[in-house]
């Protein structure tokens, strides 16, 4: 299976390192069969090549209301040929008791998962300063964003690290809009249309030469977050993707895009309020007064 194509900002891209043969079983099957519900067979899982295999990632998952999917992803997360892979949870005391099962998750693999259980909903952005502060804080190399709800899908990860890897990049973004991605057909037509507005948006008024503005899937050089100044970044739900992304190209660091599928969320309820929306609405000319 060979890397998808990229949209790459601001350099082009070396030659890629391959991902496990296609006639090799790999953990994206295991995702993928999670994704529907059903056990999936023994299948065996290729090994990367080095650095790939042994780098230091650690996937910060902010939950809320995550109860009938954190043992999903988690389980996807810990089957990926990524032996070095660490999951930090940050849960805003979730009343489904998203909380307790991410802490039984932590004693079956005390050496891979850690909690964090913050006083109450904070926001998306506030959860995941907080998780990717303590997971540099714990000497990962690489720090994923990634949803806890199964959209983004576990299987794309090994090959955003690879892209990494390969292409020096400080950040690479799981994309929903390059060339060879998707998105559900299970997404309703007015979140497709908002979604693309609210891209087009962003990028005409920040500047930003990046397709996927708002995308919440991607992995960063820890060394990255600490030349953006992540503690420093005040915006919190999605808005927060944006100003990330407004720093990153503001410090001129190298971001890549790759193509996923992006699946909406089968279990639970979407976080994308009205107040959510308005602040994302609202962040990109508080974005530009603020560099003033």
């Amino acid at each position: 299976m060979n890397l998808p194509d990229q949209q790459l900002l601001p350099a082009q891209a070396e030659s890629l390192p391959r991902q496990p043969d296609a006639g090799t079983a790999t953990a994206a099957a295991a995702g993928n069969g999670a994704r529907a519900g059903h056990a999936e067979p023994a299948v065996r899982v290729a090994e990367l090549p080095e650095p790939w295999r042994s780098a230091a990632v650690t996937v910060v998952l902010p939950t809320y209301q995550e109860a009938d999917n954190i043992r999903l992803i988690a389980d996807a997360l810990l089957r990926l040929p990524l032996p070095n892979l660490r999951i930090l949870v940050a849960d805003d005391n979730s009343p489904d008791g998203t909380g307790r099962i991410a802490d039984d998750l932590a004693r079956e693999h005390e050496d891979r998962i850690t909690v964090v259980h913050r006083p109450g909903k904070e926001g998306l952005g506030r959860a995941y300063v907080d998780g990717m502060t303590r997971a540099m804080a714990a000497g990962a190399d690489y720090v994923v964003q990634m949803d806890a709800d199964l959209s983004h899908g576990p299987e794309y990860l090994p090959g955003m690290l690879g892209t990494l890897l390969s292409t020096g990049a400080d950040v690479v973004i799981g994309s929903r809009y390059v060339v060879g991605a998707s998105v559900g057909d299970e997404w309703p037509w007015h979140r497709k249309a908002l979604s693309s507005f609210a891209n087009r948006y962003v990028r005409t008024l920040l500047g930003l030469g990046i397709r996927d503005v708002t995308a919440g899937y991607k992995i960063w050089r820890s060394a990255a977050l600490e030349t953006i100044n992540l503690p420093g970044i005040h915006s919190n739900g999605y808005s927060f993707q944006v100003e990330m992304n407004y720093r990153s190209v503001n410090e001129n660091l190298k971001i890549v895009e790759v193509p996923i599928h992006f699946s909406d969320r089968t279990e639970g309820e979407s976080k994308m309020s009205l107040r959510v929306q308005l602040e994302s609405a609202l962040i990109p000319f508080r974005i530009r007064k603020d560099a003033r």
